[in-house]
């Protein structure tokens, strides 16, 4: 088995960026900056351009292709004004770029083979006093580059990449994981990446990390890492408690063999139809999947609501006495189809459900309750079970299926892009029906089936 540094020479080698690419993205990065100068020039407006992110700190992997370039505008520029401008010199920098939407518009396109952000922003005195979520970044950058040498450098890359390997790397609303900034900001506190993986192996969640000693600011996260730069932001807030669970356990796995494969994890192969059909087979539950075509929305949009709905649709569900054993939001990587996938314990319960009322010492709501069911001839009761008034009703669903078929899917929660998506129509798949949608979701699929930490 081989040694944790020999594992970690090897993947240092393999993300650290040759020097022809640093002088390439350099190079890049001072005619796109040339660019952005000459374009604040032409308008005759004060502001400044700095490249930001981990191609400025430094921090980058090998064959990552992102350039960040952000125009700083004087504070007392109107909010329009700023976003006007900015889509100006956005065009000028990238004149076959296209407008994206973060908090406000910016320019996003191709140079030379990189992937260019041109983001406008507020040139702030601090990050405490921002206008907007994206000022302060620039202090992000200058707060690192102060604290970031080359063997740091090198252990954030590692970090990064192992963060990538074990899936827990991105802060978009589909990963909700370990942020650049935050994985930087982890590897300085614990002053490189071994003793990173080592406190992590043992971290007892809530874990809280306040690098400036801030003390001002209370969260109620997972993980708690107070931004440096502002004390009332925890960089680690979108970061969800299973992702920190995930670097935990693949910490101690990887301190006990280490392996390559932990950063670089092959290809996940889809099973077969007739193996995902045999495995929901024996699983004895019934796996039903609404299937519909996903709103035209960004990612940190769709997922949001996808979960929202999965999340209203299972209470929906288990309110009407369906168990549900598991369940899962889905979409293609081609955003064909989106998939809401229930796997039920039973979709079948008796005619008759059991209600409990109030305890019969709490008068007015056990008289209340009482007088409600007494003369109900579709009832059996009220009678006392221990201390409590029950009654024995109609169930209002029997069949699970029928409900999920049915329009009582739009009284539970639902993200408002994808109720219309589900009005628009939607197709019920059962157990053996699901299995064909793996052209489309197999290695979806494949993870449900196949669940790995």
């Amino acid at each position: 088995m081989p040694s944790l540094e020999d594992v970690l020479e090897t993947v240092n080698e393999r993300v650290t960026p040759s020097a022809d690419e640093r002088q390439r993205l350099t190079a890049a990065a001072e005619r796109l900056t040339s660019r952005a100068e000459a374009a604040i020039a032409d308008r005759g407006v004060e502001a400044d351009v700095l490249q930001v992110g981990s191609t400025a700190r430094g921090t980058w992997l090998a064959g990552d292709r992102d350039i960040d370039i952000f125009v700083r505008f004087d504070p007392e520029l109107p909010r329009e004004k700023l976003e006007t401008l900015g889509l100006e010199i956005g065009h000028a920098v990238l004149p076959e770029g296209h407008q994206e939407y973060a908090e406000h518009p910016y320019v996003k396109g191709n140079f030379e083979g990189f992937d260019v952000d041109c983001v406008p922003c507020y040139g702030v005195e601090s990050a405490s006093k921002i206008r907007s979520a994206v000022d302060r970044t620039p202090f992000h950058t200058q707060y690192l580059e102060a604290r970031i040498d080359d063997d740091l450098a090198s252990d954030i890359r590692m970090f990064k990449r192992f963060l990538k390997g074990i899936g827990a790397y991105g802060s978009n609303l589909k990963t909700r994981g370990f942020s650049g900034y935050l994985a930087e900001l982890l590897v300085v506190e614990y002053s490189g990446l071994e003793s990173l993986l080592k406190a992590a192996a043992n971290w007892h969640p809530p874990v809280e990390f306040d690098p400036e000693d801030h003390g001002t600011a209370s969260f109620n996260d997972p993980l708690v890492v107070i931004d440096p730069t502002d004390p009332e932001r925890n960089v680690a807030a979108v970061c969800a408690a299973d992702n920190v669970a995930r670097l935990q356990h693949y910490a101690r796995e990887l301190l006990d063999e280490p392996t390559l494969s932990l950063f670089f994890p092959p290809d996940c192969e889809p099973l077969e139809v007739a193996e995902i059909r045999e495995r929901l087979a024996t699983r004895e539950t019934t796996a039903v999947a609404l299937v519909f075509e996903p709103p035209d929305i960004v990612d940190d949009q769709l997922y949001p609501q996808l979960e929202k709905s999965r999340i209203g649709i299972q209470s929906g569900l288990e309110g009407h006495g369906f168990a549900v054993f598991r369940s899962e939001s889905i979409v293609d990587p081609d955003n064909d189809i989106a998939v809401l996938l229930f796997e039920l314990a039973t979709t079948r319960l008796p005619a008759v459900e059991h209600h409990e009322g109030p305890p019969v010492a709490v008068r007015e709501h056990a008289t209340g309750f009482y007088k409600a069911y007494a003369d109900r001839e579709d009832c059996v009761g009220p009678f006392i079970d221990g201390e409590r008034y029950v009654v024995e009703r109609p169930r209002e669903w029997t069949d699970g299926l029928e409900y999920l078929a049915s329009e009582a899917i739009f009284d539970v929660g639902l993200g408002a892009r994808i109720e219309a998506s589900l009005k628009n129509g939607y197709e019920l798949r059962i157990n053996d029906e699901i299995a064909e949608l793996t052209d489309k979701i197999g290695t979806e699929l494949t993870a449900y089936l196949k669940p790995e930490p």
